[in-house]
């Protein structure tokens, strides 16, 4: 039998929200060691986030356009 805490979310798989969490903050740091960016979805779409705190909308720069149907 499962053993909840009162930190456990109620949820079957409630480590995933953690896991998460942590995968999102060590992206963050591997972008300031590495000076680059990350992107991420928003409720306003895809967005940079640079390791100064700045904010932009991702646009795909650089990204070729595939000419497939």
């Amino acid at each position: 039998m499962l053993v909840h805490n009162e930190n456990s979310s109620k949820r079957k798989y409630g480590w995933v929200d953690q896991w998460a969490k942590m995968t999102g903050e060590r992206a963050k740091i591997d972008a300031k060691v590495n000076n680059t960016y990350i992107v991420y979805a928003t409720k306003d779409g895809l967005v940079k986030e640079f390791p100064n705190g700045e904010v932009k909308p991702y646009t795909g720069e650089g990204q070729e356009e595939s000419n497939e149907l």
